[in-house]
């Protein structure tokens, strides 16, 4: 396993971090802890999770992954091994976050309220990584194209950076992070901090995959010289790069199946494109998602590409990707494809 700088925080997390959205819907807390340990022994030290989680999201299963992962660590005695990331939810019109059953927002109120929360639920006194799940500004995220002028109405920079800051000095959060950041973002968050003297981001979590390297355009150059690099989610494309939906196929038990909110990677262009990447996965006679979950971890930029899994076989053979022998001639396979059809899946 390799182990890379969080950003300048001093922490080095595994280049594969285990994501546990599945964790209280699809997954019960056994199989919950069963891949943890599982993770462990495979030398993952990090593990990337959400007060939003179980996904998707519902009034029932709000915060069930982090209490999933906050038993798994009581009954390991593991806490100072891991780390852990959460995330505050950005704006959204879901009343069943906060006490006072309003929307959610990401002011110093709200962070207050989803820190301690956070912390009850993982059954810890401190969280290594703190992420804003997606902005408060209200932007397109989650599969938009193109820009819009939204109304200016969110909370400035430097009074989320203070309210985080509070935490920060408090102990109960070590590092932030950003989460569904745009490139404006991620640089108003680094100039307030180093201008004021307030924490300063380590990471951004953005998807990132085959059908989705909008993240290269503004963004990997920021994380490169600004030492923020990129948490990289959804690297098989919701399963699509996987081959299981090929063909129309609908297997039981599956995310299409079960909930059917994968429009992002479902237009004519994108799934011929996604087609095309697992016809080369399948000439050169290697399983698809082990070149794109390599893909994600070899590009400079990326610091940690996070799995998921809802079998304990899924989870092996993510795993099995780090053995995977990525070389110059995938790399111009795949930058080639890319060039037909960039980024249909943002």
């Amino acid at each position: 396993m390799d182990y890379r700088p969080l950003g300048r925080t001093g922490i080095k997390v595994s280049s594969l971090c285990l994501g546990t959205m599945t964790f209280g819907e699809q997954n019960s807390e056994a199989e919950g802890h069963e891949q943890m340990d599982r993770a462990r022994a495979f030398g993952i030290n990090f593990f990337d999770t959400a007060e939003a989680y179980a996904i998707p999201p519902r009034p029932e299963t709000q915060g069930a992954t982090e209490r999933i992962i906050g038993t798994w660590m009581k009954a390991r005695g593991n806490r100072s091994d891991v780390v852990i990331a959460t995330k505050i939810a950005g704006r959204s019109p879901w009343d069943w976050f906060r006490a006072e059953k309003q929307g959610t927002r990401i002011n110093p109120a709200q962070i207050d309220e989803a820190v301690e929360g956070s912390l009850r639920r993982l059954q810890t006194d401190y969280i290594d990584l703190y992420q804003l799940h997606w902005p408060d500004r209200a932007i397109q995220v989650f599969g938009g194209h193109g820009y819009r002028d939204y109304p200016m109405d969110y909370t400035p920079f430097e009074i989320i950076l203070e309210a985080l800051g509070r935490h920060v000095d408090k102990g109960n959060l070590r590092h932030i992070g950003v989460s569904n950041e745009t490139a404006w973002g991620v640089t108003r968050f680094v100039a307030e901090a180093e201008k004021r003297g307030l924490p300063r981001i380590a990471s951004i979590q953005n998807a990132y995959n085959f059908v989705n390297r909008t993240f290269e355009t503004g963004l990997a150059e920021i994380a490169l010289r600004e030492e923020v690099g990129l948490l990289a989610y959804s690297p098989l494309a919701q399963g699509y790069l996987t081959g299981k939906y090929r063909d129309g196929a609908l297997p039981a038990g599956s995310r299409k199946q079960l909930f059917n909110r994968m429009q992002r990677y479902e237009s004519p262009e994108a799934l011929h494109a996604i087609e095309r990447y697992l016809d080369l996965a399948t000439a050169k006679g290697v399983l698809p998602e082990h070149a794109a979950l390599k893909f994600c971890e070899t590009r400079p930029f990326v610091t940690s590409v996070i799995l998921g899994a809802t079998t304990m076989a899924q989870l092996e053979t993510d795993l099995a990707a780090t053995d995977f022998p990525w070389n110059d001639e995938w790399e111009s396979a795949v930058n080639a494809l890319h060039a037909c059809a960039p980024n249909l899946c943002p």
